[in-house]
């Protein structure tokens, strides 16, 4: 796997490159910067890209549209320390397929990255835990079970692992997405966990 790692502190870029470059067939570069990002990638679009938020020049986020816009089939996930619901909005927003913090175990990292690769979204577990600290928002139109369900689209669950934590079928759940997205006026899930995000910021 091609991959590329984004952050303006060398230590974190080097060790992860070394991490990464352990599993069997990957090979990470590296980039300071956002600009520097966007370069590497019209050079050898990597397959997944890790991105840090914030950085001198161009952030993150505005990477991550130029990115997107550029390369629609580059994959990238966020990894920083920040939890904040803003910032994971702006990512989702801007097409990150994940957000993950940077106390993930290696491990951990290490499986986000093959999931997002095969089409996943994936978020730390200690975004949701932040994002519980704050009352999750619950929109009249949507039922109590309609809620749980968006919530936990937002937190990147596929419709099995919904299925699994809701004790439903895996149809009642596909039905149930399918239902916020009208009544919500969405598209997709992409947008549902955009929206879902902002909601949080309010």
């Amino acid at each position: 796997m091609n991959l590329l790692v984004v952050d303006d502190d060398g230590l974190i870029r080097d060790s992860l490159k070394l991490l990464l470059e352990t599993e069997e067939g990957w090979f990470a570069r590296t980039a300071p910067d956002g600009a520097e990002a966007f370069r590497l990638c019209g050079e050898s679009q990597p397959d997944v890209v890790l991105m840090d938020i914030r950085m001198p020049g161009c952030d993150g986020v505005a990477a991550t549209k130029m990115i997107k816009n550029a390369y629609p089939g580059v994959k990238i996930v966020m990894l920083t320390t920040f939890t904040d619901n803003a910032y994971i909005a702006s990512a989702i927003e801007a097409g990150a397929e994940g957000y993950l913090l940077k106390s993930t175990p290696a491990d951990g990292i290490v499986e986000r990255i093959r999931a997002v690769e095969k089409g996943a979204m994936v978020f730390d577990r200690g975004v949701g835990l932040s994002a519980k600290k704050t009352a999750a928002p619950s929109f009249e139109r949507l039922t109590e079970r309609e809620n749980e369900v968006l919530s936990l689209v937002a937190a990147g669950l596929s419709n099995g692992e919904i299925a699994a934590k809701l004790f439903l079928s895996q149809g009642t759940v596909r039905n149930a997405v399918s239902v916020i997205l009208e009544k919500l006026e969405l598209r997709d899930r992409t947008q549902l966990a955009v929206y879902y995000w902002k909601q949080m910021q309010c």
